[in-house]
């Protein structure tokens, strides 16, 4: 669903992708990483996956880390951001994955 006055480049609600801008969905990495999201939000059942994302980005945000720091060290981000650039990731990946050090 493109959303024009989004202020990030895309963002997965379950079901629902929202992105900034269409020509979006032609890049396989940002699909990939999107579609890593969805998977991590179905495996928590949708409202525990947004109640741990946010804990524990505020958890960063009170450690003194900047928003993209704490950004960054959402483990479900960590697990988004290191294999959206792996083709058959979604095909392999194995459940809660973003748990698997």
């Amino acid at each position: 669903m493109v959303v024009p006055f989004l202020h990030v480049q895309g963002m997965t609600l379950f079901p629902f992708v929202l992105i900034r801008n269409k020509s979006l969905l032609s890049d396989p990495k940002f699909v990939r990483h999107e579609r890593i999201h969805l998977c991590q939000q179905i495996e928590l059942w949708v409202l525990p996956f947004y109640v741990q994302y946010l804990w524990q980005y505020f958890t960063g945000r009170r450690q003194g880390l900047s928003h993209d720091q704490a950004y960054r060290q959402i483990t479900f981000e960590r697990e988004a951001y290191r294999y959206e650039s792996q083709k058959g990731y979604l095909r392999s990946r194995p459940g809660r994955a973003w748990n698997l050090r």
